[in-house]
């Protein structure tokens, strides 16, 4: 897609509201005070700060963190800054309000490559509605609009979407990184093209399965939404996830042309219940014993999925194989991730717990593509349109 990019920005641009992703987790730390539990968000948000700092512009940084209805102390933007500025070298002012009166009296006083970060912009009641007041208020703060968020690119929210149709507005470099990866699957992806997919709901995978099952060459899935596949194919699955609501539309797309593209476990690791330390064990994948449930994919699956990724050209996986944060339903997860960083293929991992199990194993400088956002990615590979990036592309 052709977008304006950081290139495009005028001359005259003395200040740029920039979205970026710095939806991170947060965590209590040695002290008691809450700090940032993983930056990688925060470290993929930097060139772009950067970049804009070096030209001499002012950068007010809006974000979202969590889900909040409204103002809540657990949720402020404070612990985000501060890491942003250590990572950064630079120095970061935070102010108490989105878009109020505090946010207007920094940026009049800023000084040219000097960073401010609002507060959680979901604090404001008409963020999610995009209402034209804060939109109004947001517009305000700048001469120019960046869109870097890729993870929240396809909300239409007022920092993402009504701030866009407000003042000229470009392309940050994650974001321009972010869509040619995703871009690469969509429209030429080099072959055999495999996908891989798990999570624990099929729900949230479905219309990606649909959308791409006729472009790829093999599509590997596991985890929880696995159990709703074996359903389909007529198979007991004990106490496993199922989504029996699908189960037809599932039976329809095993039975289809490309139905032999999927390729489902052959063995599982259940245990007896839901829990780190249950009795565990390994059976086929036809035969799950009732008041069992399945936790993971077993060896012989976790080999096979791995052999398919080394002899793939093109990989994207979305998605963990078990119960990841487990130790006795973690190696299928592994395998793949391991898979994924040794191929020689062209890797692209999305999705919270796939980057998470990748940055944990200290596997991602193997990939060549890490997102940041899972959401965003599903919605592209589903052949839908992003909100925010459709608002920028006005501007070409």
């Amino acid at each position: 897609m052709n977008l304006p990019t950081l290139d495009d920005l005028g001359a005259d641009v003395s200040t740029v509201l920039l979205r970026a992703d710095l939806n991170v987790p947060l965590e209590a730390g040695p002290d008691g005070a809450v700090v940032v539990a993983d930056d990688y968000r925060i470290l993929q948000s930097l060139p772009t700060i950067q970049e804009l700092r070096s030209r001499g512009l002012v950068v007010v940084v809006a974000s979202h963190l969590g889900r909040p209805s409204g103002p809540d102390a657990s949720l402020r933007m404070d612990p985000v800054a501060a890491r942003l500025g250590e990572l950064g070298g630079f120095q970061v002012r935070k102010v108490d309000d989105v878009a109020g009166d505090e946010a207007a009296a920094a940026v009049a006083a800023a000084e040219p490559g000097q960073v401010i970060v609002l507060e959680n912009t979901r604090f404001e009641a008409g963020e999610k509605q995009n209402d034209a007041d804060l939109v109004d208020r947001l517009a305000a703060l700048a001469d120019a609009f960046v869109l870097d968020a890729f993870g929240s690119a396809h909300r239409a929210h007022a920092s993402t979407v009504g701030i866009a149709e407000r003042v000229p507005s470009v392309a940050g470099r994650l974001l321009q990184r972010e869509l040619d990866a995703f871009g690469r699957l969509l429209e030429g992806p080099d072959r055999p093209f495999v996908v891989v997919l798990g999570g624990a709901k099929v729900a949230d995978k479905l219309a990606v399965i649909q959308h791409l099952l006729p472009k790829v060459d093999a599509m590997l899935i596991g985890g929880g939404m696995c159990f709703s596949l074996l359903a389909a194919q007529g198979h007991e699955i004990g106490d496993s996830l199922l989504d029996a609501e699908r189960v037809p539309v599932l039976r329809e797309l095993l039975d289809s042309p490309d139905g032999d593209k999927i390729l489902l476990p052959t063995d599982i690791v259940v245990a007896e219940e839901f829990a780190a330390d249950a009795l565990h064990r390994v059976v086929p994948a036809t035969a799950i014993p009732g008041g069992t449930i399945g936790l993971d994919v077993g060896p012989e699956t976790a080999a096979r999925f791995a052999g398919v990724i080394t002899d793939a050209a093109d990989v994207f996986w979305n998605g963990p194989m078990g119960v990841f944060e487990w130790g006795p339903f973690r190696s299928g997860t592994v395998a793949v991730a391991e898979a994924v960083a040794a191929t020689p293929a062209h890797t692209i991992i999305g999705g919270g717990d796939s980057v998470a199990a990748v940055r944990e194993l200290g596997l991602e400088d193997g990939v060549d593509h890490v997102s940041t956002g899972g959401g965003a990615g599903l919605e592209l590979l589903e052949g839908r349109e992003l909100p925010g990036v459709a608002a920028l592309a006005a501007w070409v």
